[in-house]
């Protein structure tokens, strides 16, 4: 039976981001979904989610201070190669480098930094919070059944500029271009919380526990 892992390293609460996932894992048949903060759990598990609510540095600073989380973490995506997902400030730990407050190093898995957000429009107001319509910029499996205009739920104030454009999978217009979805390999990206996103975001989260990159 496949596990899927939702890591906890005190960087948010998982309780609603638990119940959607265990909720399309239980329609699925797709296995067991736990939240932990035990690396053993985490290197063993089939796929890993890493959500994130608050600063760029203090959730890398919590990521690699926990009890071996960071290394597990490593170990099950760069060298075992289990789907991730990485959610809201999850999904900016991926860069290369985190501009918030300070100059932090990220997970370096897709190049780029995570860089305020500077609407062209000074009456769009930051944070980014509320719902914005997704426009898909390429096909991925994660997208099954999601079309450009579906709306999803955002609430932040930073975001993910991509070196590689090709990496940006799905963006929204908030007075200028910012990132929404980025993928490569095994590895997936969501700035928006899925689990907050009614059925879109439930339709992305059971797309990723399908997905067999």
């Amino acid at each position: 039976m496949s596990l899927t892992a939702l890591i906890d390293y005190e960087s948010g609460n998982l309780h609603s981001a638990e119940k959607a996932f265990q909720k399309m894992a239980a329609d699925l048949g797709e296995g067991t979904v736990v939240v932990t903060s035990d690396a053993d759990v985490v290197a063993r598990a089939d796929r890993v989610v890493l959500p994130g609510d608050g600063a760029f540095p203090a959730c890398a600073a919590a990521l690699r201070g926990t009890g071996g989380l960071y290394e597990a973490l490593v170990e099950a995506v760069e060298v075992k190669g289990r789907p991730f997902l990485g959610i809201c400030v999850g999904m900016q730990l991926m860069a290369t480098w985190g501009r918030e407050y300070s100059d932090t190093p990220g997970l370096d898995w897709v190049g780029g930094q995570v860089v305020p957000i500077a609407p062209s429009d000074p009456k769009l107001k930051v944070p980014h919070m509320g719902w914005n319509d997704l426009v898909l910029g390429a096909a991925h499996p994660v997208f099954d059944g999601i079309a450009s205009g579906d709306h999803t739920y955002f609430v932040h104030s930073y975001h993910f500029e991509v070196a590689d454009p090709a990496l940006r999978l799905a963006h929204v217009d908030y007075g200028g271009d910012v990132t929404a979805v980025i993928g490569t390999g095994t590895m997936l990206g969501m700035q928006f919380h899925p689990e907050k996103s009614q059925d879109v975001g439930l339709r992305m989260i059971r797309n990723f526990l399908t997905w067999t990159p």
